[in-house]
């Protein structure tokens, strides 16, 4: 019988999962759980086939999670579970040793490809990314975002990191608040991120922390 653990701060997220799960595994037994120390917690006192994290929930370190757990079971198939775009998150997850990333906007098809290749010990990686870790540009676009930022975009990423608005920024840096949205707009479009929130997910995930500006 394949046990498998859902871990989602989402219960509408879960309870779709475990529809499309139950549908697909008749017999499957199909825990869960809303936060990293239930993860734990399960997962010490329990051994599951699959377990189903997402990245992002609220109060985990999820790259912390991965090696914790694969430190306490080391053969355990991890499937990332997330809407954070994959091109960016889903090599470094792989890299923790995590057996494949799926896209919470996947179709029902796809999410049961993922499950069945990680539960038959396979990697899954979707089509789309398959195409770009088959690139000989791989190295350049997997490589640490944050690089890609000029010493002018990184002042303007340390303030907003600090939860300043362009204004308040603008007068902080003593330059224009039309130029400061400019520079704001470059490192969205750099980092590959639709918001702060996804860049201080991103700053934790490649442990990046902004260098100190020397003052003028």
């Amino acid at each position: 019988m394949v046990k498998i653990l859902l871990a989602d701060n989402h219960a509408i997220i879960r309870d779709g999962l475990k529809i499309i799960i139950r549908n697909y595994l008749v017999h499957a037994i199909v825990d869960d759980a809303s936060d990293g120390t239930s993860v734990l917690e399960k997962v010490t006192n329990d051994d599951y086939q699959l377990i189903i994290l997402d990245v992002s929930m609220r109060g985990t370190d999820s790259a912390d999670l991965v090696t914790n757990i694969l430190a306490l079971r080391p053969e355990a198939r991890i499937l990332m579970f997330s809407m954070f775009n994959e091109e960016i998150y889903a090599k470094r997850y792989l890299q923790l040793g995590v057996m494949g990333y799926l896209n919470k906007a996947s179709p029902e098809n796809e999410i049961k490809k993922a499950i069945e290749n990680v539960l038959n010990n396979k990697k899954y990686v979707s089509a789309a990314l398959l195409e770009t870790l088959t690139q000989h540009t791989f190295p350049e676009k997997f490589s640490n975002p944050f690089i890609r930022l000029s010493k002018r975009e990184m002042e303007i990423l340390q303030q907003l990191l600090k939860g300043k608005g362009v204004t308040g920024i603008s007068g902080e840096l003593d330059i224009d608040s039309s130029t400061v949205g400019t520079y704001k707009m470059r490192i969205f479009k750099k980092l590959n991120c639709k918001n702060i929130m996804e860049i201080n997910s991103l700053a934790g995930l490649y442990n990046f922390i902004p260098p100190k500006i020397p003052e003028a």
